[in-house]
């Protein structure tokens, strides 16, 4: 998630950045108008790749989190276990959903017009 977004404020001109300064903005205005729009692209690449690396995870979570299930851990316990592949295949379908609808959002963001 640092990657991207720190490749995306680097990108930023100073100028803009300079030019908010000498309109009189604060450093939270400059922020909020110059920085954080400018940079809406490196954070949804970082979370996209973050949140795709973590939907395959089901050992983790098992060894860390809570007792219980979370979508990685109950597609691999009725797939390889019970042998219920139409239960696996709709755990599985819930992450893909969520990635659409985040990926339409960002797109109407324009995030991935300046990628």
């Amino acid at each position: 998630m640092i990657l991207p977004i720190q490749a995306s404020l680097e990108r930023l001109p100073p100028s803009l950045l300079q030019a908010s300064a000498d309109l009189g903005a604060t450093p939270r205005q400059t922020f909020m108008q110059v920085t954080l729009p400018l940079s809406i692209p490196g954070i949804a690449a970082g979370s996209i790749f973050t949140f795709s690396l973590t939907l395959g995870d089901f050992i983790v979570p098992q060894l860390v989190g809570p007792p219980g299930y979370f979508v990685g851990s109950m597609v691999y316990a009725q797939q390889g276990a019970i042998g219920n592949m139409p239960m696996a295949a709709a755990f599985t379908l819930v992450p893909i959903v969520l990635i659409a609808i985040y990926l339409s959002i960002v797109k109407r963001l324009g995030a991935f017009d300046a990628l």
